[in-house]
């Protein structure tokens, strides 16, 4: 049995929810090579030192599924000299710009009509449902550079939850990894240290019910990302069916991914 590569995570003060998704087992008893797929939040507020961090892991692409009003709202990614950056907008799970303004203005009104009685956790489901049959493009050019020459890759998106959640959980899914572990993987972003940090304007706090209506909006919650497996069976009839037709992950393109990313 392979023993697992202990965590080398670093402490990264402006990046939230930063990890090397090495070690996860796969099916046939093979692991994620360590130091070739990243995972992170956006990278608009590193730091100097967070940036000379990143900058040592020899990254080749870092791939941004941030849309534009993302990256009005962040900023751009801090620069890596040598790094390509591929910015792939995936559909946002809260609207963009105007819901988030409203979430910072905290709107109790109209946050309960959009958030409350379990429609904010529809409202994810519903994304992470139209992200798997409406980005199949999206995600069939990430899986096809991966193979070809695009490692070590680094995934991001504003939170590093969902939208790189998804995208990580997908190539993993190609390569074969378990998919208790790639659920695993998915909900440590519900750790405390790797939430997103909303900002609110002004200097007040949220009250417990702003909070509590936008809490399923900053959960990794299984239920999310099973619906979006579930997409992918329903769609195209099963989640292999999903990664080559619909992704174009033909067996040899499975086997040079597996070559590129697993031990």
């Amino acid at each position: 049995m392979t023993q697992q590569v202990p965590s080398t995570e670093p402490e990264l003060t402006g990046v939230r929810n930063f990890r090397d998704v090495g070690g996860l087992p796969t099916v046939d008893g093979r692991r994620v090579r360590q130091g070739v797929l990243f995972r992170s939040g956006h990278l608009a507020h590193a730091t100097d030192e967070d940036a000379a961090f990143l900058a040592s892991l020899g990254l080749h692409t870092v791939f941004d599924f941030r849309n534009d009003a993302d990256r009005r709202l962040e900023g751009p990614d801090v620069d890596l000299p040598g790094v390509r950056n591929v910015n792939l907008p995936l559909s946002d799970p809260a609207d963009g710009a105007e819901f988030w303004r409203m979430v910072r203005d905290g709107d109790l009104d109209q946050l309960r009509a959009l958030l409350g009685e379990g429609k904010a956790a529809a409202r994810m489901i519903a994304s992470y449902r139209a992200i798997v049959t409406e980005r199949t493009g999206e995600h069939a050019r990430v899986l096809a550079a991966l193979a070809e020459d695009s490692v070590p890759a680094l995934m991001h998106c504003a939170a590093g939850k969902d939208r790189a959640g998804l995208s990580i959980a997908v190539t993993l899914l190609a390569l074969g990894v378990e998919r208790e572990a790639i659920f695993a993987d998915y909900l440590e972003s519900n750790a405390k240290h790797r939430r997103y940090k909303v900002r609110r304007t002004g200097d007040s706090a949220y009250s417990p019910e702003v909070m509590e209506l936008l809490g399923p909006l900053f959960d990794a919650r299984a239920e999310y990302l099973t619906a979006a497996l579930e997409t992918a069976e329903e769609t195209w009839g099963g989640v292999d069916a999903y990664l080559e037709r619909g992704l174009g992950v033909t067996p040899p393109v499975r086997e040079r991914l597996r070559d590129r990313l697993l031990d």
